[in-house]
């Protein structure tokens, strides 16, 4: 038997061996055909120190722990097209997070450029942070990592192209993760990871991502579509194939090398749409688009082909107007180029085109190494990327001390959608959307920003809260005696100007909260008391503040008055409830009784095990979760569990906003759950419906859903022109019960659309 046992292992151990030696060796054959210089002996050198390091490691599905960064490399090299640093950082990025090696030792190695990089995509791991806090409004470990990652992408942005292909290849290998790991990794992916892939340009990783995500989050949604893009392919190629005949036709005497091919849109985008615009997916007619992408010829520029292609397709089909996106002439922040129009096919349906140079298509699939390549060439001046980048280093130099807000203000710069907006002198500049008049003094200069109190748009004074559009001309007005205030938060979005305010914010109440504490240490002399620390903290709780610093301030701003007699103050009687309270905070408590221990031991901190699913049960007194008054799920939504600081399970849906930040920056509260049978306990839900008004209308919906065993508690109808469009709020056990009335709904003659919607 032993000896079997030996044969096993023998065997397993070559099987191993050479799937990571099939492994390397496609990863060096991809670096060979690559264009970068050959210095194949650094990344054997550094492939033969990570297999070292990791030898003997498996991964949770059991193959060698090696074949992670290689395949991490290989994505590196082949996705993303970086060169021999990258790679061997790629290799190496586990290293010192999983082994006895350190950065000093991959220095010594290597070099101290490759050290950099993994030290960057090394994770900070529990010590002074975990100390410092670790209540839910003050640290996340994972906002701390990300934070780190970008302190280092701000001096080499190689260290977060090298963190995507991480993550990538994670979110590829994320069947052998337990559920709750799965949400938590899919929901930091989703909030932080995907919307930065799209700002660094890496359009490819970043629809993977948001796919993989949304495969883990709602698994019968993803199939669904995955079905439904399978039983229509055969009706796109076939609008395809009569939209392209023609175009084809008139390219070809225009003498281009090109390609036209159909790109579908992603699962996640499709199911997006459905939900936001609340349509079937029958209903999208935007599922897929048409790409044309053509070789640039020596005596004819870029930019002035695609407007011949595009004039040569409006000549042929009927264009949209409204549909026309021109970022050839103004490229997107993230470096993207592309005309896109919007016509109406040979069959009846409107159909996106996208056309744009090689050069173009290449740095939309590739991102930043892609626009690095062709900068070197002197293709392109410096784009809006570079200023993105700057714009991270200058929120870095004075960071948020409280990391999530950290974590959100950086978020909020990684939104996709943009405007573009002009000075008075005619240059333009990229915001997102959403962005005040604020912001673009902010945009312009910490100073302008700083001394902001108004600006004139179109010629038109405005406040500074004020909201821009695509086009808009905007002239600043400043003044000397302008100082930022607290209510400048509420007029901003983007993290440049948020960051700035509050830098300036935090000087002044720094000062102030000094001048407060002068003044109580001056009334304590006065009063001939010892104006030490315990002193200070038993009067800033007896003026209802928990932390001294409060209390200086508040102080200051007149908020609160010092006491004439501050000995008698503090010499309050014991039976005051706020002493009692003071008394708590310095550790003063009455001893025990055992009665007191028992009662404390019955109301024990449950105990979760998260190796399987918490099951969300009605009980005698209740129900033993909370239902999130955030999104409201009810019995078989996809939902998770959320531990929260009373140690109560609160439900989310998987797809609610305030989940998704939750999942990015909480991971080690989530719980993976399932349902139990709910028949005694009522949820909310909301139904909309639409259709042809008619004389008893309302009365045919109402006795339907009279029929499920369902309360009505709200309905509202308003009817335009004929059409009629009404939501209906009620109270229903389940997901089953708003499944079968929509059914029965839409069976209704003159209904002609019926959907959940979230209230």
């Amino acid at each position: 038997m032993n000896e079997d046992l030996k044969e096993n292992k023998k065997q397993s151990a070559i099987i191993d061996e050479l799937m990571i030696q099939k492994e390397y060796e496609a990863l060096m054959n991809e670096y060979i055909g690559s264009n970068h210089r050959r210095k194949v002996k650094r990344i054997t050198k550094a492939f033969n120190f990570a297999k070292k390091a990791h030898k003997g490691v498996k991964r949770l599905s059991g193959i060698p722990y090696i074949m992670h960064p290689l395949a991490v490399a290989r994505i590196v090299c082949g996705e993303i097209g970086l060169g021999s640093t990258s790679i061997c950082a790629a290799l190496l990025h586990d290293v010192v997070e999983d082994t006895e090696y350190t950065v000093e030792d991959i220095s010594n190695m290597f070099n101290s450029k490759i050290a950099q990089l993994v030290d960057g995509l090394t994770k900070i791991s529990g010590g002074f942070f975990d100390k410092q806090a670790s209540t839910i409004g003050e640290y996340s470990s994972q906002a701390e990592n990300f934070r780190k990652l970008l302190l280092t992408m701000s001096s080499d942005i190689r260290v977060v192209l090298i963190k995507m292909a991480d993550r990538l290849h994670n979110m590829r290998t994320l069947d052998s993760m337990r559920p709750d790991k799965q949400y938590k990794i899919a929901g930091e992916t989703m909030y932080i990871y995907a919307p930065l892939a799209h700002r660094l340009g890496l359009f490819t990783i970043k629809t993977e991502l948001e796919d993989l995500s949304f495969k883990y989050e709602h698994p019968d949604e993803y199939r669904m579509i995955n079905e439904k893009l399978r039983e229509t392919e055969e009706k796109r190629r076939q609008l395809f194939d009569n939209f392209a005949k023609p175009v084809r036709k008139r390219l070809q005497d225009l003498e281009l090398t090109y390609e036209m091919k159909a790109r579908v849109k992603s699962d996640y985008s499709i199911w997006n749409k459905m939900n936001s615009k609340n349509v079937s997916f029958e209903d999208i007619y935007d599922i897929f688009a048409i790409r044309i992408i053509f070789e640039p010829t020596g005596d004819v520029d870029e930019k002035n082909l695609c407007w011949d292609i595009y004039s040569l397709i409006t000549d042929i089909y009927q264009i949209r107007p409204d549909r026309i996106r021109d970022w050839v002439s103004h490229p997107k922040a993230n470096g993207y180029q592309a005309l896109h129009l919007t016509v109406m096919g040979p069959d009846g349906q409107w159909i996106e085109i996208q056309i744009r140079s090689r050069r173009m298509n290449e740095i939309d699939e590739r991102g930043f190494a892609a626009h690095w390549k062709y900068k070197e060439n002197n293709v392109e001046e410096d784009t809006e990327l570079d200023k993105w980048l700057t714009t991270i280093t200058e929120i870095l130099e004075s960071p948020n001390p409280n990391t999530l807000d950290f974590l959100d203000t950086i978020k909020m710069d990684l939104f996709s959608s943009e405007i573009s907006v002009f000075t008075p002198k005619g240059d333009i500049k990229t915001l997102p959307q959403g962005a005040t008049a604020l912001d673009f003094a902010y945009s312009l200069h910490t100073d302008i920003g700083d001394a902001c109190i108004g600006a004139k748009i179109n010629h038109k004074l405005v406040p500074l809260s004020h909201t821009l559009t695509n086009g808009d001309q905007i002239e600043i007005l400043t003044s000397r005696s302008q100082k930022p205030t607290i209510e400048w938060l509420n007029y901003v979005t983007t993290a440049k100007a948020r960051t700035k305010i509050e830098t300036v914010l935090r000087k002044e109440r720094k000062e102030l909260i000094a001048e407060g504490k002068k003044k109580v240490e001056e009334t304590f002399r006065i009063a001939e008391i010892e104006p030490s620390l315990p002193n200070f903290d038993k009067l800033s709780v007896l003026n209802g503040f928990s932390k001294r610093e409060d209390f200086y301030y508040a102080v200051e701003k007149g908020e609160v008055t010092l006491p004439d007699n501050i000995r008698k103050t503090l010499a309050v009687k014991n039976t005051n409830p706020i002493v009692n309270y003071v008394k708590k905070a310095f550790g003063v408590v009455k001893k025990k009784t055992p009665d007191a221990d028992a009662k404390e031991n019955r109301t024990e901190k449950p105990k979760f095990d998260k190796t399987k699913s918490y099951e969300l049960r009605e009980e005698e007194l209740g129900r033993n979760y909370v239902v999130a008054s955030c999104c409201k799920p009810i019995p078989g939504d996809d939902v998770f569990g959320f531990i929260n600081d009373d140690h109560n399970v609160v439900v989310h849906k998987r797809s609610c906003s305030i989940a998704l930040r939750l999942k990015a920056n909480f991971g080690n509260r989530i719980l993976s759950t399932t349902w139990s049978s709910h028949k005694n306990t009522s949820f909310e839900a909301t139904i909309h419906v639409t259709g042809i008004d008619a004389i008893g209308i309302l009365n045919s919906i109402t006795q339907t859903i009279s029929g499920y065993n369902v309360n009505i508690r709200k309905l509202l109808v308003e009817t335009n022109a004929g059409v009629f469009e009404g939501k209906i709020h009620m109270h229903v056990h389940d997901v089953e019960d708003i499944q079968k009335m929509c059914i029965a709904l839409s069976k209704i003659k003159n209904i002609k659309s019926v959907s959940r919607v979230a209230e």
